[in-house]
């Protein structure tokens, strides 16, 4: 595939789903400026992200610190306001790079990593988007706090650590119908005064859209499928 191949793909691809994105807005009565696009860059090279950088997208999700940490620097010096979001388990001993790299923080689960957080936003002076993430389908082999542990995980996240929690994230379990995981996770965010909500993805974003979420994440709608390798 030619460069200039690539770049018309990507750059329709994204105008496709921003104009979902749009009509989903219009249906539920929203403000389009109130959502915000993540396209999941994850295992995608550089190259293959510059086409989308190009077409205008400024907000990028990965999974793994370390990989991010390698590829994303010279892109950000090359193209300003880029914004980071990690969107996949973090460890907490890379709290410190998780900080320093991105400009939010899907994946908060558990007091070891909100203790680690607060003390590198602490030295850092520099405070990301948090999320705390909900295992709504209570799926053993999935990170995320169980829904009915969210209220208080929230509030130790705020009384024990004075950690500044921003909204929830979900990812739901692939086999059951989304709606349901995206509701529970909206009415938790509700009562516990959070704003923003990290529902949906590439096959779903447009009913997560109706159901309340701020901010989407999107990959393969966007890249195509993901490198095998």
């Amino acid at each position: 595939m030619s460069v200039q191949t690539l770049l018309t793909d990507r750059a329709a691809a994204l105008a496709a789903v921003r104009q979902e994105m749009a009509e989903a807005c219009r249906e539920a009565g929203r403000d389009p400026a109130s959502l915000t696009l993540v396209a999941i860059s994850k295992t995608f090279a550089a190259e293959a992200i510059l086409p989308v950088i190009t077409a205008g997208q400024r907000v990028f999700g990965e999974n793994r610190v370390q990989e991010a940490k390698a590829k994303w620097p010279p892109l950000r010096d090359a193209h300003p306001g880029i914004e980071l979001h990690l969107v996949g388990p973090l460890q907490s001993n890379k709290a410190k790079e998780a900080v320093a790299l991105f400009d939010a923080i899907h994946s908060v689960d558990r007091p070891s990593l909100a203790q680690a957080l607060a003390k590198e936003v602490a030295r850092h002076g520099r405070q990301p988007l948090l999320f705390v993430e909900v295992n709504t389908g209570a799926e053993p082999q999935k990170a995320g706090v169980l829904p009915d542990a969210a209220d208080a995980f929230i509030k130790e996240c705020r009384d024990s650590y004075g950690l500044r929690i921003d909204g929830l994230m979900c990812i739901p379990p692939h086999e059951e119908p989304p709606a349901p995981h995206f509701a529970l996770t909206a009415k938790i965010a509700a009562r516990n005064g959070l704003k923003l909500l990290s529902m949906g993805m590439s096959a779903d974003f447009k009913l997560a859209i109706r159901l309340g979420a701020t901010h989407v994440r999107v990959g393969s709608a966007i890249f195509g499928e993901r490198p095998t390798h």
